[in-house]
């Protein structure tokens, strides 16, 4: 239609069209008496009618004008006495009269003027109006066409079937009728016209009346007449929507002339995409479907899910009710000779529209692989037809990294593995390499492990083995880097580096477990175009699993089914993927959006086998593409294998003053240290103490672990049979001057408390097993005094003196203290996860099942090596006691101490007194001088009442008491230092002689150990 130049009109306020501003007065610009339409496509405002005219006043007497001649002529009168002089009075009522007349005709005359120019508004904006109802009527036809309109083209004649229009297909046409108008009408007030002609532009007749597409639709009738509509419905959706946008699912009962659906080319597998519209007969079960259109018997109740109810009161008269509200409508019927022709007639549009693709099966990957060479630049591979045809996608160009999006079912793995296969058979291996990672379960990629490309197959299954090779991708990046530097290129398209592909199938469970690999994904996507590493992300849920700085590196978006309309925008930018049909039929039905392009593709998947992958695998050239990981750390390492990977520290623990004295030696040393080879002494001055293998999957490195000379201890926390003690010896094979705090408590007492009371000489390594278990055999005084000494000996600790290895199950109760002291924590299989947290180790780090000697020192997972020898630490012998001195005291309680000491007194041939029996103390000196000696025997109780003579034994001769009268010792002696300790049930006692500390004897038989003299 022509348009009349730069000129464009709208309505005035009388209802007529004037040019709108920008045009000149009195050059192509007039006023019309009508609307030209484009004028009303173009003035689509209200419009608006003249008010009705407020009724002219009456006008009023012209009391001056009329007294004026009356006053005039009665004055003549009196001044000339003439009565012609009177005649001039009543001309005053003669003009009043007059002038009221005039006002009246004034008054008639403009409201006939008025009423002409209110009906000439009404006529134009009636014949506005009329226009702009045709306009929009033939708008809402456009969108939404009925059969008819469908085949007969738009107002110009053009091909209506398969069109792409905005919003069609997202309502139903149901009939015509009477719809709400966008045309405006305003003004008018207090005309009667006026009110009526705007209720009437308010209204739109012959409409299309339409309901949401997915609201369902039950059409309730006689059989025959019901049956058409429902045909004219089915025809109406395959009309609008092309096979790729609308499938029609097989129905669940046959309806007697049913069978023009099968010509249908939406009726096809191949074409499951999009929505699906399913056709419900009388006594089916509806359909988990898009589109619902069921028929239903008069008087039958229509299935729930049918929302909209057409019910049919003539041959083409129905009544809608849809959402509470009830519309007559004309409705469309469709006999079944028509549906056939129509049917027939869209399956070779169809053919001849998308070739083969209305009609064939999914196909199979192997044949679509010998399309195209055998190799070309970046990673360009064919996934699966779309319309029939190969699609191809190159990972390079489109991506470089891609997002595949789909529910369980869906056929994400299976598009995963096609892809895979696809560039497998299409680039050897010094062109591309995978890397692939099952978190959804561990069994998608079993068939892929065989191809030669694939480095590797990860799985949940393997937890801490996935998350160590994802890691050593950090290192893959910079080791990239330096050989694109090496090289002097710019990117790897300049180098013979192969392309590594990394596959994720479940990226929101990988994640999930593992949170801190979202950071290195995010790195990956930003870097990996110009380093050749390419990231193929598969999830079931995208709306809040990816970071936005990842997204904007995967521009390759691919969505299979999704539930959640959220995810399909996030991944392809529209809803479409949660439009797409569940059905069994239509698993593998994808929508593919790449960098260029402005809508998705509905792309079947391709199928790949294993005898495929076999083919595949057995044609593969080149090289076996190397490992972006390396192997696991052993499980079992010895000293020698751990220290071949050591290098020399700045400084080790080994000291460069001379060694203690052979005294000192002797009283520090354990029989450990005179077996310590001489070659395990000189490894450690020279490298420091090797602990381990340390594995760096960021860097792909595994070192060795040491113990430095700058490092003041090392605290070892595991559960039983984690490796704690032996990774002691371990320590203790390489130390200069290896001294162990055993088991024993009483030995362990001895020597903590000479470490505590002097410096640990350089050199020296003080290594304390099991220190938990260890305070725990000592009473609650002993354990706090051996704990004080424990954090003396740690604080002198230093790169200036020796070191201290400590071992325990739990960092809890008075350990927790000494790890203040000892940053460096090996933390060693634990028993639960709450154990390794208390511990310092991170929640992510725990593992379940870890080899003895495996744990985590520094952030590193570490093994610990083997000692080359496990000795024991035998408790220092007690020497016995027997009566030698000429008097001696004894404290012991009644019972089997007390019958032992006076066996022991007797066996030895000395006297033997109670505190009662014994003479004064003089006396009693000498009696026993020159004769055999004197044993002074009595409890706690006894002793006290005679306090001289206890204090003069104690000052003066051997005072003995069983370890059995601890608590009487502070009492009698008035120490308030602890005693040697004594372990019960070993007939321990303390010998106490004047100048001399106490020290611990052994109330045994005489033969049973060395004599205390």
């Amino acid at each position: 239609m022509r348009r009349s130049g730069s000129i464009s009109a709208a309505p005035t306020a009388t209802g007529q069209v004037v040019p709108r501003s920008g045009t000149r007065p009195g050059r192509g610009a007039r006023a019309v008496p009508g609307p030209r339409f484009d004028d009303l496509l173009e003035g689509d405002g209200a419009l608006r009618l003249p008010d009705t005219p407020q009724p002219a006043r009456r006008s009023a007497v012209p009391l001056a004008a009329s007294a004026v001649p009356i006053v005039g002529g009665i004055a003549l009168w009196l001044a000339t006495g003439t009565m012609m002089m009177l005649w001039f009075a009543a001309l005053g009522p003669l003009i009043a009269v007059a002038s009221l007349a005039d006002g009246a005709r004034t008054a008639r005359r403009d409201r006939r003027r008025a009423a002409r120019v209110a009906q000439q508004a009404r006529e134009r904006v009636a014949r506005t109006v009329a226009a702009r109802h045709a306009a929009e009527r033939e708008r809402l036809w456009t969108a939404h066409p009925d059969v008819l309109r469908a085949l007969r083209g738009d107002a110009h004649g053009a091909d209506d079937i398969w069109r792409a229009v905005p919003g069609r297909g997202d309502e139903l046409t149901v009939g015509r009728g009477l719809a709400r108008s966008a045309v405006r009408v305003e003004g008018g007030a207090g005309d009667a016209a006026a009110a009526a002609l705007r209720h009437s532009a308010a209204l739109l007749d012959d409409a299309p009346v339409t309901v949401p597409a997915d609201t369902g639709i039950a059409v309730v009738g006689p059989a025959p007449l019901a049956r058409a509509v429902v045909r004219a419905l089915v025809l109406q959706a395959c009309l609008t929507l092309p096979p790729g946008r609308l499938h029609l699912s097989e129905p669940a009962g046959q309806e007697p002339d049913g069978d023009w659906m099968a010509l249908l080319p939406h009726a096809q597998r191949s074409v499951a995409a999009g929505r699906t519209l399913g056709v419900c007969a009388p006594g089916d079960v509806a359909l988990s479907v898009d589109i619902l259109i069921a028929r239903v018997e008069a008087g039958a109740v229509p299935p729930p899910a049918c929302r909209a109810v057409l019910t049919l009161t003539g041959p083409d008269r129905a009544q809608l009710r849809a959402d509470g509200l009830g519309t007559d409508v004309r409705v469309e019927g469709v006999s079944v000779e028509q549906a056939r022709e129509i049917a027939t007639g869209l399956a070779a549009r169809a053919e001849a529209a998308f070739g083969s693709a209305a009609r064939d099966e999914p196909v199979a990957l192997a044949d679509l692989l010998s399309d195209g060479p055998k190799d070309g630049a970046g990673l360009n591979a064919v996934i699966g037809t779309e319309q029939a045809r190969p699609f191809r996608l190159d990972l390079v160009a489109d991506g470089p990294h891609a997002v595949v999006a789909g529910i369980t079912g869906s056929g994400k793995s299976e598009l995963l593995t096609s892809w895979v296969t696809s560039l497998c058979a299409r680039y050897d291996t010094d062109r591309v390499s995978f890397l692939l990672a099952d978190f959804k379960g561990g069994t998608a990629f079993d068939a892929l492990a065989a191809l030669p490309h694939v480095t590797g197959v990860i799985t949940d299954l393997d937890a801490g083995g996935s998350r160590r090779a994802l890691q050593s991708l950090r290192a893959e990046l910079r080791r990239r880097e330096a050989e694109i530097v090496r090289a002097g290129a710019r990117d790897i398209g300049e180098t013979t580096l192969p392309r590594l592909v990394v596959v994720v199938d479940e990226f929101a469970a990988l994640t999930a477990a593992h949170p801190e690999l979202q950071e290195l994904f995010t790195d990956i996507a930003a870097r990996g175009r110009a380093l050749g590493m390419h990231l193929i992300l598969g999830t079931q849920r995208a709306a809040g699993t990816f970071r936005e700085s990842l997204l904007a590196n995967c521009p390759l978006r691919i969505s299979l089914r999704v539930s959640d309309p959220a995810d399909s925008r996030a991944v392809i930018g529209t809803d479409a993927a949660a439009a797409l049909s569940g059905a069994p039929g239509q698993r593998g039905m994808a929508l593919i959006r790449r960098a260029a392009d402005a809508v998705a593709h509905p792309v079947r998947v391709a199928l790949s086998s294993a005898r495929l992958v076999a083919e595949v695998a057995a044609a593969a050239q080149g090289a076996a593409p190397r490992r972006p990981w390396l192997p696991a750390l052993p499980e079992r390492l010895t000293l020698a294998e751990a220290s071949a990977q050591a290098r020399p520290p700045a400084a080790g623990v080994a000291s460069t003053e001379p060694p203690a004295s052979a005294e000192a030696s002797a009283r520090m040393s354990e029989p450990a240290s005179a077996r310590m080879s001489t070659r395990a002494s000189a490894r450690a001055s020279s490298v420091g103490i090797v602990l381990g293998i340390a594995d760096e999957p960021d860097r792909q490195r595994q070192v060795a672990v040491t113990l430095t000379g700058s490092d003041r201890g090392l605290c070892v926390l595991g559960m039983a049979g984690s490796g704690r003690t032996a990774l002691l010896h371990t320590v203790a094979a390489q130390a200069q001057r290896p001294v162990w705090i055993g088991p024993d408590p009483e030995t362990a007492w001895d020597q903590l408390g000479r470490l505590a009371d002097q410096r640990v000489p350089p050199g020296t390594v003080v290594l304390v097993d099991d220190a938990d278990a260890l305070l725990a055999r000592f009473p609650l005084d002993y354990a706090q005094a051996a704990l004080e000494h424990l954090e003396r000996i740690v604080h002198t600790a230093g790169p200036e003196s020796g070191a201290v290895v400590v071992s325990a199950q739990r960092a809890g109760g008075a350990v927790g203290r000494l790890l203040d002291l000892l940053p460096r924590r090996a933390l060693l299989a634990a028993a639960t996860r709450a154990d390794f947290v208390a511990a310092g180790g991170a929640a992510d780090a725990y593992a379940e099942r870890m080899p003895p000697g495996r744990g985590v020192l520094d952030g590193r997972l570490v093994q610990f090596a083997l000692p080359p020898a496990v000795h024991s630490h035998p408790a220092v012998p007690v020497p016995a006691w027997s009566p030698q001195a000429p008097v001696t005291g004894a404290v012991v309680r009644h019972g089997p101490a007390d019958r032992r000491l006076r066996t022991l007194v007797e066996e030895a041939g000395a006297r033997l007194l109670s505190v009662e029996q014994a003479p004064p103390l003089s006396d009693t000196r000498a009696a026993a001088s020159g004769a055999d000696p004197v044993v002074i025997v009595g409890d706690g109780d006894d002793w006290q009442r005679e306090w001289r003579m206890l204090r003069t034994i104690a000052g003066e001769h051997d005072l003995l008491v069983d370890a059995g009268c601890a608590a009487d010792y502070r009492v009698l002696l008035g120490e308030r230092g602890l005693p040697p300790y004594c372990a019960p049930g070993r007939g321990r006692a303390w010998l106490i002689r004047s100048g001399v500390a106490p020290t611990r004897v052994t109330l045994a038989e005489p033969a049973a150990g060395p004599r205390e003299t």
